[in-house]
């Protein structure tokens, strides 16, 4: 494959991409939102504002500019999503063919205005373009060490993404293909909800028969509202679904659980959020999945009770008593 690799987006998770591609041999340049941060990795061969110690490989490119960033053939976006469409307005403005590209989300989330995907907003900013997802259960720490790590890409058309399976695909990143997008996009997103409980409960000093009330249970909601919005229910069980809905419930580097720990204990968001220099994604997209719920009347008892604690001000222990005490009923897992 010789197909050139932009990656737009240097937090930890793009940054680790980039560095793992290029020990790999493949051509790719990473593309910060920032100059600023362009300029600092160029001088510094490292990114220090998100994954300091992490030298570059020689090979590895940095673009000071987006123009410069848009040569690639592939492009990949790992923008936080509150931010996304009005970057993606900048990438509108540059006189380029996207017909001739292949756009790649590796964002989690779901827009809080629109409730829209990020594919969905990328084809409404960008028009009709060569569009896949790539999710999966990855702590970028993990993948940066070589840690045999999986991930799913997703896309309408088999033959792109068999296509970008074989170019992403390194011997300690294995890609596997999927048609389901919707349900890719969701599970990733959906899952940051779900840590947020879990760290909930590991502020409130409980234990594993808690979270995996949580995990099982979350996972029946987000398969519930997965298929309302035209999901394959089987998605969710999958790498992008429960592989990493395990993967950021339990470990200790995911941000959402990190964040849901602090509330568990008592901390206030604001001061939870000020200490931390990189994003929860989970925090807008509990807002997303709350008002989607509402609007299509899913059953979503888990994001309600975690949006209520985050944008309501409820004591964490009130919340987890109102869960206890629904009414009882058969289990369903979807």
């Amino acid at each position: 494959m010789k197909d050139k690799i932009s990656i737009i987006g240097a937090g930890s998770w793009g940054t680790t991409l980039a560095v793992i591609f290029a020990k790999n041999q493949i051509d790719v340049t990473l593309c910060s939102v920032f100059k600023e941060h362009n300029r600092a990795m160029v001088k510094d061969r490292e990114n220090r504002l998100f994954l300091k110690g992490a030298k570059f490989p020689n090979n590895l490119k940095i673009a000071p500019s987006l123009k410069q960033a848009l040569e690639g053939q592939v492009i990949v976006i790992a923008i936080p999503v509150k931010y996304l469409r009005s970057f993606t307005k900048k990438i509108k403005k540059q006189k380029i063919k996207f017909s001739k590209k292949t756009f790649i989300s590796v964002s989690k989330g779901i827009e809080a205005k629109s409730l829209k995907r990020v594919s969905q907003i990328l084809t409404e900013e960008l028009g009709k373009v060569n569009l896949a997802v790539l999710s999966g259960p990855n702590i970028a720490k993990e993948v940066l060490r070589g840690v045999p790590s999986t991930a799913v890409v997703a896309c309408k058309s088999q033959i792109l993404a068999k296509r970008l399976q074989r170019l992403f695909t390194t011997p300690t990143f294995r890609v596997y293909a999927h048609k389901d997008v919707i349900g890719v996009e969701l599970g990733g997103a959906l899952k940051n909800i779900i840590a947020i409980a879990c760290g909930i409960a590991d502020g409130l000093g409980f234990g594993t028969n808690t979270k995996a009330a949580l995990v099982t249970r979350g996972l029946a909601e987000i398969t519930r509202l997965g298929k309302r919005l035209g999901a394959v229910p089987q998605t969710f069980w999958g790498i992008s679904g429960l592989g990493d809905l395990a993967t950021t419930c339990f470990s200790s580097d995911s941000r959402n659980r990190f964040v849901g720990e602090q509330l568990g204990k008592g901390k206030k968001i604001k001061d939870i959020l000020d200490r931390m220099e990189m994003v929860a994604e989970g925090l807008e997209t509990v807002k997303s999945a709350y008002n989607l719920s509402k609007k299509l009347n899913v059953d979503m008892p888990i994001t309600k009770e975690v949006y209520s604690m985050v944008y309501q001000n409820k004591s964490s222990k009130k919340a987890v008593n109102d869960l206890m005490k629904r009414a009882l009923k058969a289990e369903r897992v979807g």
